[in-house]
């Protein structure tokens, strides 16, 4: 038979305290006698309590548990993301409650379904989009919601979102200063609201420049990708001599591509750029020049948004930059 969990009534009993004294003393904040919160603490100890906040959250409307809604969770960015956000979370009192999906609207629906469900406080996207009745059932149950690098408009929530064409852009600019004449676009066909900002920025600099440029995207955001990408560009006979990768994974495939699969020296013969700075980039087989997500900005924003209440006010919007990171992978 299971054993029954130790209640705050077991405590009060122990310690000679009423059952109101008990949550006082477990409550930040509330007043009560050192002594007696000194008894009660001891108490607590001696018979294994934990005070369930699942239940105290029933009581106060809020349970201090944030839904992080993913997909690709085993992704180096991806993990990084995560890792900063739980952080950032506990660091504020707050519980991150991992929902894995893959990256379909329908499964970030059946998420957040999930996440109320649960009581959560907030939930904050990272994959997919909930759809906008969803989102309105998300505020009418004082939930807050926060979307990391997604597009669409939800009143009352906050979207983050970093300036991706901007690093487009400046990658085009980086390889038209490198002395690069056939520049190439190596993208995924995940279509995310940040890879195709990147792609956009990119084509716009070259449109600007009256330069044509090489592209190509391939499926999921993966090292896979960039792997045939770099095998299906470089066999060319007009073969790129500089490249954008929408992402470290495919840079890092495309210069495997690059090097084992055709011997071509990067930077002497190719010049690359990734984007996210992933702790691969920086090792020494790649030392890749790349464009730094800005992790730890991104988790701090998202979390100081749980502090204002749901409601149906106009969506919030921060934006923030991602910083270039030159490494040995663009010719000098």
């Amino acid at each position: 038979m299971a054993k029954r969990q130790v209640s705050a009534r077991d405590v009060a009993e122990l310690a000679g305290v009423s059952r109101a004294a008990v949550s006082r003393a477990f409550t930040p904040g509330a007043s009560i006698a050192r002594e007696t919160r000194a008894r009660i603490e001891a108490a607590a100890e001696e018979l294994g309590y934990q005070v369930n906040h699942l239940a105290r959250g029933l009581i106060t409307s809020s349970t201090g548990l944030v839904a992080l809604i993913a997909a690709e969770v085993n992704t180096p960015y991806r993990s990084a993301l995560l890792a900063a956000l739980t952080e950032q979370l506990q660091a504020d009192g707050k519980v991150g409650i991992l929902i894995n999906t893959d990256r379909s609207d329908d499964s970030v629906a059946k998420a957040l379904r999930q996440a109320i469900a649960y009581r959560t406080d907030a939930a904050i996207v990272l994959s997919g989009m909930p759809d906008s009745s969803l989102a309105e059932t998300c505020r009418r149950n004082g939930m807050k919601l926060v979307l990391i690098n997604r597009d669409e408009e939800r009143p009352g929530s906050l979207m983050i979102r970093v300036g991706d064409a901007d690093a487009g852009r400046q990658a085009f600019a980086a390889l038209r200063a490198a002395g690069c004449h056939r520049i190439a676009l190596a993208n995924s066909k995940a279509g995310t609201a940040s890879l195709d900002d990147r792609a956009r920025g990119f084509r716009e600099a070259a449109a600007d420049a009256g330069v044509p440029i090489l592209e190509e995207a391939l499926g999921a955001t993966a090292y896979q990708t960039g792997l045939d990408l770099g095998t299906r560009l470089l066999s060319r006979t007009d073969r790129p001599d500089g490249v954008f990768c929408t992402t470290d994974l495919i840079a890092c495939g495309f210069m495997d591509a690059a090097r084992r699969r055709l011997r071509l020296r990067v930077p002497q013969d190719l010049s690359v750029i990734g984007f996210d700075d992933i702790d691969q980039a920086g090792w020494e087989s790649y030392a890749l020049t790349t464009f730094r997500q800005p992790v730890r900005k991104i988790a701090r924003a998202a979390v100081q948004g749980l502090a204002a209440p749901a409601t149906d006010a106009p969506q919030q919007r921060v934006v923030l930059t991602s910083r270039m990171v030159w490494r040995g992978t663009v010719k000098s």
